[in-house]
């Protein structure tokens, strides 16, 4: 399979978010080689070439980002290595203010040389847009850092894995579920690594190392008799960890009806549970349409608090900059201005954070060069805040940028990207197995499924993969067929239970697009167990 049939393939299976950047995945390097990053000494000159040359033609601000981004890919089908993509892509953007005006341009021609003429061409860009403009830039200030770098801790770095290693480890994963029963599965491992140098006219030199890891599979189950199927999605999730993530600790097992850790995952122990709990979706009872309480775990709701609240809460969506491509959000500057817009019960807090260790949004360091940190975004259930960057902040009133600036490669210009958005524990002790105790009509929904969300980011519907039904406080079997659909303020409003901290998991998009032209970015989602009451759930089940 080449690399362009790959990303088809997966792109139709895992989002077609990764089909954009089939052209800049870069070139294919050896799977043997050695991981290795450029010196830090050679960036800082290079960098310094851009900063000098577009100061001379007219820059009154220019940042420079040189990237150096690997990714490698393994897909396996049940007992066969389908393909493995192993790329690299190097090369410096370039952006400028001059007269007023944003201009970008970049090159992977990383000798002096062709550095100074993409200066030369941003300071032209930026000089032409200018001539378009109804008002400046106006960027919040940013003290410089100096020298400084970031990265991730990770235990084990992923790239330094045999390829065979991995590829045994998804061909176990697919045996253990084929002998437990499944017909089909594909198991794939994405990993990236990032490898970003920054460096900018107020005087910072920020060189950043940046880990992500998300192994995944989906089983298939056959009825023989009625040639009905079902499927089951791994339960992993996407993380900013090393390949320690696949070396899962018993002290951190999650009870429950199914295979579920704190922060690692183990992929054979889940495929095996996998493919038994398709087989039971298969006889499972279908769902009655009606008003159910739901207990959604956090494999489950990181997916409705990307959508619902991750989404509507990015401050260029709210200013309508994504209105041509996937919608604007009704969380309005009327809404934050008055200071008491009711978006969920008091027991909704949510945060916003570039920090958080393993999620997949965390660095030190935005793409603007911000140092990143946390704040709230939903308080009480009341808005308080959203999410910005540089040349956003005023329009807050802030005095600076809240780090939320992100490019997908070293070609594509920066703008802003959602933080890791999470809902906070409970305060109050309480485990999942306490939820479930005070519902006496409910269903409890584990992983994500297909979702529809209108272009405000208002009106939902959401899936799942495993959906048992609640009676008097107690699971008392399967369901299937189910979706639950509510507004974006009315489901928040229906929280009435989180659980504690104990519970608390991180889930997340590996794929999350946005823009035109489309990037894509990682971002995580955490939250533990929480209870929403009287939703409205309906049967999916379609009659041929």
């Amino acid at each position: 399979m080449k690399r362009r049939d790959f990303l088809y393939m997966t792109g139709m299976g895992l989002g077609a978010t990764i089909l954009p950047k089939a052209g800049l995945l870069g070139k294919d390097v050896p799977l043997d080689a050695p991981w290795y990053s450029v010196d830090t000494a050679i960036k800082k000159e290079l960098a310094d070439v851009a900063l000098n040359e577009a100061r001379a033609k007219g820059a009154t601000y220019t940042d420079v980002r040189i990237g150096r981004y690997l990714n490698q890919y393994v897909i396996t089908r049940e007992d066969k290595v389908q393909n493995i993509v192993n790329t690299e892509s190097y090369g410096i953007g370039i952006r400028v203010i001059a007269n007023g005006s944003w201009g970008f341009a970049a090159t992977d021609k990383m000798d002096k040389d062709s550095i100074a003429k993409t200066a030369q061409l941003a300071v032209a860009i930026a000089k032409e847009n200018a001539k378009l403009l109804t008002e400046p830039v106006q960027l919040a200030p940013q003290k410089g850092y100096g020298e400084v770098s970031w990265k991730a801790p990770i235990e084990k770095n992923a790239f330094d894995v045999p390829v065979k290693e991995k590829a045994e480890l998804l061909l176990s994963a697919n045996a253990a579920a084929m002998k437990a029963g499944a017909n089909y599965i594909n198991s794939y491992m994405f990993l990236v690594n990032e490898q970003k140098y920054f460096a900018s006219s107020d005087g910072s030199y920020i060189d950043q190392d940046v880990h992500r890891i998300w192994p995944t599979f989906t089983i298939t189950r056959i009825d023989a008799k009625t040639g009905k199927f079902e499927t089951r999605n791994a339960l992993s999730a996407p993380v900013g960890m090393g390949y320690e993530y696949l070396i899962p600790k018993a002290s951190e097992k999650i009870a429950g009806p199914t295979t579920l850790y704190k922060k690692r995952y183990d992929i054979l122990e889940d495929a095996q549970l996998g493919a038994k709990q398709a087989g039971d979706k298969l006889t499972a009872k279908s769902v009655e349409a009606g008003k159910y309480d739901l207990i959604l775990d956090p494999s489950h709701l990181w997916l409705t608090i990307h959508e619902s609240v991750g989404h509507p809460s990015e401050l260029d969506r709210v200013l309508g900059y994504e209105a041509n491509f996937a919608g604007t959000s009704f969380l309005t500057l009327d809404k934050w201005e008055s200071k008491k817009f009711n978006f969920g019960s008091k027991l909704v807090n949510i945060m916003a954070d570039k920090t958080q260790p393993g999620s997949l949004g965390a660095v030190g360091y935005d793409d603007e060069g911000v140092g990143t940190g946390k704040w709230d975004l939903i308080k009480d259930g009341i808005l308080v805040n959203y999410q910005t960057i540089r040349d956003q902040a005023h329009i807050l009133g802030l005095n600076a940028s809240q780090g939320c600036c992100y490019a997908d490669s070293w070609s594509d210009v920066q703008f802003q990207r959602m933080p890791n958005v999470s809902l906070q524990p409970g305060k109050t002790k309480a485990s999942p197995q306490d939820l479930i105790k005070n519902v006496e009509k409910g269903i409890y929904i584990i992983g994500d499924g297909s979702f529809s969300i209108d272009q405000q980011r208002y009106n939902f519907q959401f899936g799942g993969q495993l959906f048992y039904e609640i009676k008097n406080g107690k699971i008392v079997g399967m369901l299937k067929d189910v979706a639950y659909q509510a507004n974006t303020q009315e489901f928040w409003n229906a929280c009435v239970g989180v659980a504690d901290e104990s519970d608390y998991r991180l889930g997340g998009s590996f794929f999350d697009g946005k823009g035109q032209p489309m990037q894509v970015s990682a971002v995580s989602h955490g939250s533990s167990t929480a209870h929403f009451k009287g939703i409205n759930v309906i049967n999916t089940a379609r009659k041929i």
